[in-house]
């Protein structure tokens, strides 16, 4: 699951531990999201997006998710 967890954590200054403390995670939980060797619990994703205020959509996206067609 492909996911913007870095670049939100990076858009308020937060490190990796500073945000796994917020979520009550460990660090490592944190790096693993970010690059994607680990797909969090859907409670710790619901967490996550309501962290940064955002839905699960906005921080989530499926790995095979169609690209956005264009419709002509």
């Amino acid at each position: 699951m492909k996911n913007r967890l870095r670049l939100l954590r990076a858009e308020r200054s937060w490190s990796q531990a500073e945000l796994a403390e917020r979520l009550g995670v460990s660090r490592q939980t944190i790096n693993a999201i970010e690059k994607l060797r680990y797909d969090p619990s859907l409670p710790l994703a619901f967490d996550i997006a309501r962290l940064f205020g955002l839905s699960i959509e906005d921080v989530f996206e499926p790995a095979d998710a169609p690209a956005a067609s264009q419709s002509t």
